[in-house]
Formats: structure tokens, sequence, C-alpha cells
């Protein structure tokens, strides 16, 4: 028999699932995270969903792993100090950066511009170029190669970059001061531009390279420190982790190249929700993931997730396919608050955390929450995980009070209030990824996943308009499930330039050809056999002149039957939805870029058993809530008695390990045939 192991390490809670390949069967487990050290977390995670199969770490095949190690070393600040070596006459090349300035008008004045991750003290330059076509028109000289390096050295750099002009078209430069390097500081990881990102516009280029460098040392200790402790507990199998895209890749390929992980957790989510709507039959969703710390969304279309060539962590913005995934300080633990200045309400994005976590978790937490709010409003349960992790009621309510009295208003109202401010956030970040893209939300389903998306789904998708809202099985392991279910991917990358009338469809192809075949055999020199790997390509085009591409996703057999002009064709009616117009200009086709998937894991969802509509054999007790502004009689079900068909009204609960669902008054749920709670309006005055 053989197991997959998926974990997902949030901010307050490690998301573990384990699976049968053989049979379909499935164990979830939960466990606080562990900051200081995730591997501690993990390994207790391990050991105890391993006993409840009654198997050993031994049994397990393949590892998945989303991890937030990179993403917090950014967002922290605790990157390796990175030396940066650059062509002569561009050192100040991050600090020139892109003239942009986020915010409106008069931003420039109030906006502190972040401090590059290649401070210019700790970076050189060095002689040699090659010309706008690949073409050496200086060598470069190791004597004063050499010397740069033995300055940086002597300043104590921990990682290092190389990224010389035009490089993306030939490397051999980089490669020459990588050997030297080897040379000079053996122990520091060097990234070279060419090879993390071989694509014009130099300083896309080098911040990219510059943050791979800059995580490398942090990413390279957790994994080792991570596979090693695996391997120490029993377990021989493979190590994989999630890249941002939503592919797996290899722990020891992730060491070399960790800029692909930079938004590896929220990408399992996104992962998992397009599994469960596969076997759900819903095929456009909206995602809702909720934890502890912040909210995560995304569109699926399709079963497809939208994805980017930017990656966005913080001020943070880097050349690397991700899925399009908008996150927002809003979680379970995020902090009520009244500012003495203003005297309303705000929630978030500052957030308890795992520790020492909301009020009602009685680990030391003083400040009202978002999970305090839920407990005094009657949302959540007395105790969750089971029953095994409880509740402080009193403590929410004396936490929750103090908003209250700074409000002037009742203690429910106050609680109210709190989860309207966050439902509106996360209603904001949904708009972002769906209105703002041209995309009709009310077109899509609402799935609500993490510990405490269920909780809020149903909420949110009234604000909207996405229907149903979804709360699949499992959902507060979903992000694990994602990692659990993923499958392997590499790209390769390559810049093109050519106006698309000078472009031959022969050119083009063959270009395309060549990069397939590097991709396929990096996946095959991973052990994915030659049958099970699929090819599809990304072409960015865009109206000359224009300073942003759009990615066009092609396969041979297009570019064969529509050629060119297909393409373009299609660019402009992508260019026309997302920006509602189109420009005379001159086609240009700019980067290309060949996608290598191994195969997917064909996972059917477990059928229920078919029930006769009535939820009452899952019914565990009568409740109360506090719901449209007074408190209202509920049931609190079971969810793991709940029967295919059965229909619950609501207001209602539905409690299960990991998570929470709220069904409000005015809405019905009803349990599809894999277990999946899918609500709707009961009415239509219910939608506001």
């Amino acid at each position: 028999m053989s197991y997959r192991l998926g974990v997902d390490v949030g901010g307050t809670f490690t998301d573990l699932l384990l699976f049968d390949q053989a049979s379909g069967g499935f164990w979830r487990h939960k466990t606080p995270s562990t900051p200081a050290d995730n591997s501690v977390g993990i390994l207790l995670g391990v050991e105890v969903i391993c006993a409840k199969a009654g198997i050993t770490p031994a049994d397990v095949e393949i590892f998945l792993h989303g991890t937030t190690v990179a993403t917090n070393a950014v967002l922290e600040g605790k990157g390796a100090r990175v030396g940066l070596i650059v062509t002569q006459g561009y050192r100040q090349i991050m600090q020139i950066a892109r003239s942009f300035v986020p915010g409106g008008l008069a931003g420039w004045i109030i906006w502190p511009k972040p401090q590059p991750l290649a401070a210019l003290e700790d970076t050189v330059e060095i002689k040699g170029r090659m010309s706008a076509h690949g073409k050496e028109l200086r060598p470069i000289d190791d004597d004063d190669t050499r010397a740069q390096l033995q300055a940086l050295k002597k300043q104590g750099v921990e990682a290092l970059t190389v990224s010389l002009m035009n490089s993306y078209l030939n490397g051999a430069h980089e490669t020459r001061v990588g050997e030297l390097a080897a040379e000079i500081m053996p122990d520091i990881p060097v990234s070279l531009s060419h090879i993390v990102l071989p694509e014009m516009q130099e300083y896309e280029r080098t911040l990219t390279t510059v943050a791979n460098a800059a995580v490398r040392p942090v990413v390279g200790r957790y994994v080792r420190n991570l596979r090693a402790n695996l391997r120490d507990a029993g377990m021989a199998g493979k190590l994989l982790l999630l890249r941002s895209d939503g592919g797996l890749m290899t722990s020891e390929k992730s060491e070399g190249h960790p800029v692909s992980l930079l938004m590896s957790g929220p990408a399992g989510g996104v992962t998992g929700a397009i599994w469960v709507g596969k076997n759900a039959g819903i095929r456009d969703i909206l995602t809702l993931d909720v934890g502890g710390t912040s909210t995560d969304v995304a569109l699926i279309e399709n079963l497809e997730a939208r994805r980017v060539r930017t990656t966005e962590v913080g001020h943070l913005s880097v050349r690397a396919s991700a899925l399009d995934v908008k996150t927002v300080g809003a979680g379970g633990g995020s902090i009520a608050y009244v500012p003495e200045l203003t005297g309303a309400l705000r929630v978030g994005p500052q957030s308890a955390g795992a520790v020492p976590g909301p009020v009602a978790y009685g680990k030391g937490g003083t400040l009202p929450t978002v999970t305090d709010a839920n407990v005094v409003l009657g949302y959540l349960p007395d105790a969750l995980l089971g029953g095994t992790f409880k509740l402080d009621k009193d403590a929410a309510s004396q936490a929750v009070q103090t908003i209250a009295d700074a409000l002037g208003v009742g203690l429910m109202e106050a609680a109210r209030g709190i989860i309207d401010i966050v439902n509106e956030n996360m209603f904001g970040a949904l708009r972002m990824i769906s209105v703002q893209q041209g995309y009709d939300p009310r077109d899509f389903a609402l799935m609500g996943f993490g510990g405490a998306g269920p909780l809020h789904v149903n909420a949110v998708a009234r604000l909207m308009g996405s229907w149903p809202a979804v709360s699949p099985v499992s959902p507060g392991v979903l992000c694990a499930l994602g990692d659990a279910t993923t499958r392997m991917r590499t790209e390769r990358a390559r810049s093109f330039s050519q106006l698309a009338s000078a472009t031959t469809f022969e050119d083009l192809v063959a270009q395309l050809e060549d990069m397939a075949a590097h991709t396929r055999a990096e996946l095959e020199s991973e052990g994915i056999t030659p049958d099970e790997i699929s090819i599809s390509f990304e072409i960015d085009v865009r109206y000359s002149g224009q300073a942003f591409e759009v990615p066009m996703d092609a396969t041979l057999e297009l570019l064969r039957s529509d050629g060119i002009a297909g393409l373009t064709a299609r660019f402009d009616e992508e260019h026309r939805r997302l920006f509602t117009f189109n420009m005379d200009s001159e086609h240009e086709i700019v980067n290309l870029r060949a996608v290598a998937l191994g195969k997917p894991l064909d996972l059917p969802a477990a059928q229920l058993a078919q029930g006769d509509g009535n939820p009452s054999d899952a019914k565990i007790r009568d409740h109360e809530l506090w719901m449209e502004g007074r408190m209202q009689p509920a049931v609190i079900y079971d969810r793991a008695k709940l029967r295919a068909g059965d229909i619950i009204p609501g207001p209602a609960i539905v409690i299960e390990m990991d998570s929470t669902t709220l069904i409000e008054s005015g809405c019905t749920a009803t349990v599809d045939a894999v277990g999946n709670i899918l609500i709707t309006l009961a009415r239509k005055e219910c939608q506001s």
C-alpha cells in the first residue's frame, strides 16, 4: 500500500491530510503551528496522523508540503544579506527601480520607499558586456571579477546574485562569474539571472534573482532540516514542495529556486478547491480561504485557476509565475480595536496568531478577535477539533465587551459589528479578483475553506451575489488536500521580442518545441515517465509600444490550426475583456514559456449514503445564536452523520473536526452526493 501525505503550515494551525492511494481513504489532523520551528509541529502531526491510519512514516511514499517560509522571510525582513554583481555602469539598478509610486495623488510625498533587498554598498560592477543580440562586445576580466568578489566576501554577504546586461540572451559571462565565486566563496549560494529568469527587462530580472538569493539560505536551512527530521522519523519517501503556480517541485530543486515558493501556502487551497469543484460538478468558483491570520481569495474559471506572471509579497513584486491570489489581513485571529482618534471600529490586519491566539483559546490572549466575536454570537460551538479544544466563552465576552464599551453599544451589537467589518474586508478582496478583472461574481459559486472559511462564506456570498456558497468536505484541511492532490510542474522561459508581422510560424514553433524538450527532460530526470508528461505553452503578447504583456495559453495544435493571426485575434479579445478597448498598433510577441506537467492524481471523492432529506439523525442539540439583530433558535448538526440529499434550514451550525459551517437565517443548505454543503437563498428578499 502507498500513501500520500499533504501538509500545510498556516499561521495558527498545521493541517495534515493522509491519502491511501489504493483505496481512496483519507485521514485528517490539525495541530497548533510552531512558528519558532515549523518542523516541530509538522513532525508531531505526522506522528499522530500515521497512528490514526495504523501505519508508520515509512509507509508514506510522497510527502507534499505547502510552506510560507520564503514568504515570511520577505515580510519579516529576515532574508540573507545579498551581494549583487552587475555590468559596469549599472550599480544603481536596484535603487532606480521603476518609477511607480503606489497610492493616490501626492503619494510620492508620503510613500516610504522600501529598502532594496541588495544594498548599494553590497553592489559591485565588473567589466565586460554582451550586445542586445547576445554577442560579446567586451570580455569579462577575471582579475577584476576576483577583486570584486573578494570585496563582497569581506563585507560578509550571505548570498550572491549575478545579473549582467543582456545575459538572458547569452549567459556565458554570468556562468564565468559563478565559477569564480565558487572558488572564492564556496559556501555562499550563487543565483545567476539567466537561469532564474531568462527574460528581457533588466530591472525585473535583477530584482527576481536578488529575491531568489535573499531567501535561499533561509529556505535551504528549513528544507534540509525538515528532510533530515523526516528521515530520522523513518520517512524515506519523496519530499515535494508546492510552487506558487500550483505545481510541485522537488525539495532539492526548491533549495536553488526558492523564489518559486513565495506564494506556496495560498496555492494549496486553490488546487484543493479545483479538486472539490471537479467532483462536485462546479466549474466556476471564487475561493475564500480564511485562516487564523489572513484571508486568501482566487478565481477559478472552468476548473482552471487564473495565473499571473508577477508574485507580490508585501512591497516586493517579482517576475515569477503564481496563481492569482489576493491576500487581506482578515482571519479568525484578526484583532478588533477602536482608535481614539476616529472612534470607529477596526478589524485587523494585526493578528493574535497561534501564540497567544484569540482570548477564547485560553492561551494568554487578551485582545478581542474575530474568533471571539463568533464565540459570543453563538456561531461557534463550545469546543473545536472534535471536542478536544475547549473554548472560553466568558473570557471572549469580556474581551468583546471592551469594544462594546468603546463604541457605546451592546455586547452582541459589538460582536456582530466585528463580523460585518471582517466580511466587508473579504468582500473587497473578492471584488479585486472578479469585478476588477472583468468577471461577474454572480456567475461563480463561492467556496469557503480554511479553519474559518465556512463560518463566513454564507454572509460573504450575500455580499457578492455568488451562489451557492459551498462548504467542502474537510474545509479546514483543504490546503493540505490541495498539496496532496496536485502534480509536478516545471517551466522554461525565453524572450522572443519580435513583431507578429515579422515572425514566421516555423521559427515560433521551432523555439517552442526546443523549450518543450528541455522541460520534458527536466521532469524525466525527477522520475516522471514520458507517458505521464503533458506540455503546454504560454505566449506573452502586447501592442507594440505597450509596457506590459498579456499571457496567452497556446498549444501546438491550436497554433497549427489558427496560426499567428489566431493568436493575435485571441489577444485582442482578451485585451478588450480586461481593459474594454483595443489598439490599432501592431502586435508584438514578447516572451515564450513551455510548461511541463506530470500526471494528475485521479482520485474520486467518496460518495455519501443517500438520505431522505431529513437531517434529524445528525442533530446534536438545539441552540441559540444572535442574527438579524436578535437571538434566534438554531440547531447544531454533526457533519459526519449527514447524508446526501439532506436539507438544513437556517439558522444552523454544522460542526466537524476541522471547521464549523454557519447557515444563516433565510438560507437553506443541501448536502450533495460527495458531502459538500451547498447553501442557497431560501427567499429572494434574503439577499441584501
